[in-house]
């Protein structure tokens, strides 16, 4: 009797230990783990997503992440944001593009009138845009040359107005770093140069703490009103952080929000991440904004830059916030 009450005494232990580490367990998926829904492990490969001057494009319910790691472009492919598979393939080749070092900020859109994929980034300190016929590549340059011959420029952005306008907006080293925006010619692959139009350059104290520089920009429109977000400072700033201005015209005349910046790391949606900026906007599965974005190593190191993802949202009164707790993306096989 007494060898009975003793293997129910060690079933009863093994149960409660059983459930109270059932109640400890973070609320995502650790290594191992199943994702929900689902009969495949996770195994985690890097604990964060290792890529700078970050874009994501939600296409046909999965999100493909882009960004500043390496020469040429990688890939990376998500389906709930948190967890990404990098693809085997790149999504651009040195080989298949103009240049040679300084793959920097690529942005992939789908052009439904074309039915092709462009990628728009630059290379070698040259604007340079390729094409595919699906967003993970690969991406090719049809002909090897830069948009703009025979300047230098970096951080390009392309948004298609309501009319079928394309506008490439775009940093010219002009007294700074300067955004500017150019309509595009129905190609794609070049600029009308004479609507060369300056947008924003730094002027604001919070825009001059390291630099006289604006960058990463990215166009939202909602109803009559383009908005046109924008990083500023070095980036190697703890203080590098985002804001916005608007306008009733894809050209401007452009007013920067008095409440600017809307990104920093003093301000709570940073989380105490520093160095946060050159991010995007996009739409995720929901139809609500999302914004990506990079940020510092740690306090102490600008790199290697990690990319992090928070809700974006415009008000009623025209006024964009970044908020919630930022999405710290892993990497999974």
């Amino acid at each position: 009797m007494k060898e009975i009450q003793s293997r129910f005494f060690v079933v009863l232990l093994l149960l409660f230990f059983s459930v109270l580490s059932c109640s400890s367990r973070s609320d995502y998926p650790q290594e191992g783990e199943k994702l929900e829904d689902t009969e495949e492990e996770i195994e985690i490969i890097d604990q964060k997503l290792p890529i700078a001057d970050p874009y994501v494009i939600y296409y046909n319910g999965r999100y493909y992440a882009y960004g500043t790691r390496i020469n040429g472009f990688e890939v990376y492919i998500s389906e709930d944001l948190k967890h990404w598979r990098r693809s085997e393939n790149l999504a651009l080749s040195p080989e298949n593009s103009w240049g040679t070092r300084w793959f920097w900020a690529p942005e992939v859109y789908y052009v439904t009138s074309k039915s092709r994929f462009y990628m728009f980034y630059s290379v070698d300190e040259h604007i340079c845009v390729a094409w595919a016929t699906k967003p993970e590549g690969p991406f090719i340059q049809e002909e090897r040359r830069p948009i703009v011959a025979n300047e230098k420029g970096i951080d390009t952005s392309l948004f298609i107005d309501d009319d079928g306008t394309p506008y490439l907006y775009y940093v010219r080293f002009t007294q700074g770093n300067v955004i500017w925006v150019a309509e595009m010619n129905e190609d794609l692959k070049s600029i009308k140069t004479e609507t060369l139009t300056r947008c924003i350059s730094a002027e604001e104290p919070w825009e001059r703490i390291q630099g006289a520089i604006v960058e990463g920009p990215s166009i939202v429109k909602k109803g009559d009103t383009y908005y046109l977000l924008y990083s500023a400072n070095h980036f190697e700033s703890k203080d590098y952080a985002v804001g916005f201005a608007t306008a009733n015209s894809p050209k401007g005349p452009w007013k920067k929000y008095n409440g600017n910046p809307i990104l920093r790391r003093d301000k709570p949606a940073a989380s105490g991440l520093v160095g946060t900026g050159h991010g995007a906007p996009f739409v995720s599965t929901d139809g609500s904004y999302k914004y990506i974005y990079h940020a510092h190593a740690n306090m102490n190191s600008v790199g290697p830059r990690t990319s992090y993802i928070n809700d974006l949202n415009i008000s009623d009164e025209g006024i964009i916030t970044i908020s919630g707790e930022p999405i710290k993306p892993v990497v999974v096989k």
